[in-house]
């Protein structure tokens, strides 16, 4: 046998005498289920109820007709509506949310029931004892192979509501990118089954690098890897419930090494200005390595970057009174004004981070006080001066090699006083220079 279930005779006036005891043999498998299922209790009343009766009747009808088959051919055409509807039940113990422990133990129990009663008339009927050995055998064959049709069921339908649901939180995902309403977002929520947080944080990082990290994160965590504005293809967006604090940080360690750029937390409803700070962090200066790139400290870097060309034109402004010196000249001024203003004039520093004489610094400035005259001490122009300065870099020395530049960088390193120290009180005033200028 192909499908494994034993065929056994069962004569006609055997099956007729079975056949009139189903209705109460069904009756008794249902009232016993009710009782030792208790999951099932509200399943088996009214409507839902009588049909289930009718159901199991046809199960007990379609296993008769089987025992009573000599057709080895044709085994599975008894009991193909029975396993068809068996898988039908499977699936929906997945539709509601529900394991197969409940409908495994109603199948244990209705064959228990079952074989009890079906024997009892079968012994009345004459049927000898090796034909009721054989008939039991059939009776726990039968009940495995519905129990296999709906175990196929339920694994099936779990199947398709995972994609459907996957389907529906990346559709989410993207939805929330690009900043749908919030009436739009609650419905696809409702069918992706998911329970939106407090805030989200978008992460941009490789598709395959996304995908590794996923199952580590919190279960409402939205992937989206298509149809991103400003992402280019090969790159997906998490957006990550509720980081805050340790949480936070400890994202950021497990994401280093693959190459990801971290945004704001914001309001999940609002999580569009996260992912577009990611979006954004694309242009600014890697890490070494895949370093994880964290945009909530380059929050000066993009203010300046947000608009290339209104910078350009406040510089070329601000600057206008370097406009007539060489290139040279100019290179060295700006340098020094721009170590003058994050540094508060402190000449001593100044000079440090330059690299020349507290004498030197005085000179230049005293030609950059020619050059502006008044504007160095209006707290406006001041301001305007830092910003454009801040959004260039600092000009090599004039006549400076490759060479000469690498070597200087090494010096540096070796440094901690020189350099390092001017770099690091630079980065560190910027904004902190931004903030008094404002005030």
């Amino acid at each position: 046998m192909s499908d494994g279930i034993p065929h056994r005779w069962l004569d006609e006036a055997a099956f007729v005498r079975l056949r009139d005891s189903v209705p109460a043999v069904a009756e008794e498998a249902v009232a016993t289920i009710v009782r030792e299922v208790p999951s099932y209790s509200r399943a088996f009343t009214g409507a839902m109820g009588a049909a289930i009766r009718s159901a199991v009747q046809l199960a007990l009808v379609n296993f008769l007709e089987l025992a009573r088959s000599g057709n080895t051919g044709s085994a599975a055409e008894p009991i193909a509506p029975s396993t068809a509807g068996a898988y039908e039940l499977g699936r929906g113990e997945a539709r509601s949310g529900r394991s197969m422990d409940a409908l495994l133990a109603a199948y244990r129990v209705g064959a228990r029931v079952s074989w009890r009663g079906l024997s009892h008339e079968a012994v009345a009927a004459g049927v000898s004892a090796q034909t009721l050995g054989s008939f039991a055998e059939l009776v726990f064959a039968y009940i495995d192979a519905l129990s296999a049709a709906s175990l196929a069921g339920h694994a099936d339908e779990l199947r398709l509501l995972g994609r459907a649901r996957e389907r529906e939180r990346e559709r989410l995902a993207v939805m929330v990118v690009r900043g749908a309403q919030e009436t739009a977002l609650a419905e696809v929520a409702v069918r992706a089954e998911w329970t939106p947080p407090r805030t989200l944080t978008a992460v941009l990082l490789p598709e395959g690098q996304a995908r590794a990290v996923l199952g580590s994160l919190d279960g409402r965590t939205l992937i989206a890897s298509t149809d991103l504005p400003g992402v280019a293809e090969g790159q997906a967006v998490l957006l990550v419930p509720d980081l805050a604090g340790r949480d936070r940080e400890r994202l950021l360690r497990q994401l280093d090494g693959r190459g990801a750029i971290v945004g704001p937390e914001r309001p999940w409803l609002q999580a569009r200005s996260s992912f577009t700070r990611v979006v954004r962090g694309q242009s600014l200066p890697r890490p070494a390595g895949r370093a994880t790139l964290d945009t909530d400290t380059q929050l000066v870097t993009l203010l300046l970057n947000a608009d290339p060309e209104a910078l350009a034109d406040l510089a070329e402004q601000a600057l206008a009174p370097l406009a007539g010196q060489r290139p040279a000249t100019r290179a060295r001024l700006e340098e020094t004004l721009r170590a003058w203003l994050l540094l508060h004039g402190r000449r001593e520093l100044v000079a440090e981070a330059l690299y020349v004489h507290p004498q030197t610094v005085r000179y230049r400035m005293a030609q950059l006080r020619e050059l502006f005259g008044d504007r160095l001490d209006d707290p406006e122009e001041v301001l305007r001066l830092t910003l454009a300065l801040a959004g260039t870099r600092p000009a090599a020395p004039p006549g400076a090699t490759a060479g000469a530049a690498a070597a200087a960088a090494a010096g540096a390193a070796q440094r901690p006083h020189g350099a390092q120290r001017a770099a690091a009180a630079q980065a560190a005033q910027l904004s902190t220079s931004l903030r008094r200028k404002v005030r």
